[in-house]
């Protein structure tokens, strides 16, 4: 794939793979993208995950059309991305290595050479001439691991963002691109919003037109929209206004109260009620949809004494990505001891700028009268 007279697009599609990092659903499949810079010398940007060695070396040749690379630059290395380090050195032994002087540790905790004769180490702020093309190299320690750098190209004004502006999803697939890329963002990025913001205000110095991520597509229209969705993500901002309800229920009767809550968040002009089971529902898009909204509805039953774990597992990955910055709302059910309300809370404590609302729905087994009233004044308070 042609990006600009000079630069090619060599990665692959993987519709082999049902869990990425051993996690996350991945439906449509992914990308693993990698560049070639074609100029009096050549630069490859990054390699592909080990499975797709083969596929991707016959890509590379094809654009070298018989050329030598100069140059394999690392700017991740986790292996989805550098798995095939050692396969282009081995094919092209006058090629050196540039990347972090970090990345070359890990080069040789993974794959046992850090090419002490054929490197550039390359601090923020240096640069690479190729000829007409000048890579500057821009320092994003952990965005979102400690050696990461992004490559500035200032001659087609083109960003290689490393795993920023990724998403799920092979290139193949015509999918909604914020959807997965938030997805994406929240459960891989997310804990890192701050070192992210720094990211963004180095890249706001830069003339940029064309964005070349690690996974998903190229972007090269309305950037201004993907560099404002960074914006929002990363500062913990609300990207829409809505209510998310994320809830657990054994027998039945929680579930009622949600669903009862949703129907009155909506005669109350809700804009969007979402709701996930958390047994049930993908768990990273449950995480996606908290951080996406503003309101956040946590509905529960105590098990053991304590909260049932399915919402723990989610309350857990919603303070490893330091949530905050939202209103919470909380509906518990217990039959003799309803203890999962002032659990929740403890958790919670540490985290910053979240409104708990006046009304706290109990629930002791069933819904009654009482509660129905409970659930009418929830959901004025939070529309």
């Amino acid at each position: 794939m042609k990006i600009t007279n000079d630069i090619r697009y060599i990665g692959v599609n993987d519709h082999e793979i049902d869990l990425f990092e051993g996690q996350y659903t991945v439906p449509n499949g992914m990308a693993y993208n990698s560049y070639v810079i074609l100029d009096e010398k050549i630069a490859v940007m990054d390699t592909v995950d080990a499975r797709f060695g083969e596929e991707w070396l016959a890509n590379l040749k094809s654009e070298l059309d018989g050329k030598t690379p100069d140059y394999l630059i690392v700017q991740h290395m986790e292996p989805d991305h550098s798995s095939n380090i050692t396969r282009l050195m081995q094919a092209f032994p006058s090629a050196t290595v540039v990347s972090s002087d970090r990345a070359f540790v890990m080069m040789k905790q993974f794959f046992g050479d850090d090419y002490a004769d054929r490197r550039i180490v390359v601090k923020d702020g240096e640069s690479l001439s190729l000829g007409k093309h000048t890579l500057t190299f821009v320092a994003a320690p952990m965005v979102h691991w400690p050696e990461v750098i992004v490559t500035y190209d200032s001659y087609d004004k083109v960003l290689f963002s490393a795993d920023g502006f990724g998403k799920f999803g092979a290139l193949d697939v015509d999918e909604d691109w914020a959807c997965e890329a938030r997805r994406y963002y929240f459960g891989i990025v997310g804990k890192y919003g701050a070192q992210t913001q720094k990211l963004l205000a180095k890249a706001k110095t830069l003339d940029i037109e064309i964005i070349c991520p690690l996974h998903g597509p190229v972007l090269s229209e309305n950037l201004g929209d993907y560099l404002n969705l960074y914006d929002i993500w990363s500062s913990y901002g609300v990207e829409s206004e809505g209510v998310m309800i994320a809830y657990t229920s054994v027998y039945g009767n929680t579930k009622k109260a949600v669903l009862r809550l949703a129907e009155e968040l909506r005669a109350n002009g809700c804009p969007k009620v979402a709701i996930a089971d958390l047994a049930r529902d993908d768990m990273a898009e449950s995480v996606e949809d908290s951080f996406r909204y503003g309101k956040l509805v946590l509905a529960t039953t105590t098990y053991n004494g304590d909260i049932f774990p399915y919402m723990n597992t989610f309350l857990h990955a919603l303070l490893e990505r330091g949530y905050q910055n939202r209103t919470v709302a909380l509906i518990e059910n217990g039959s003799w001891a309803p203890v999962a309300a002032k659990k929740i809370k403890s958790m919670l404590e540490g985290s910053k700028n979240l409104t708990f609302t006046e009304t706290t729905v109990t629930i002791r087994s069933a819904m009654n009268d009482e509660n129905e009233a409970q659930l009418s004044a929830l959901a004025k308070e939070l529309c």
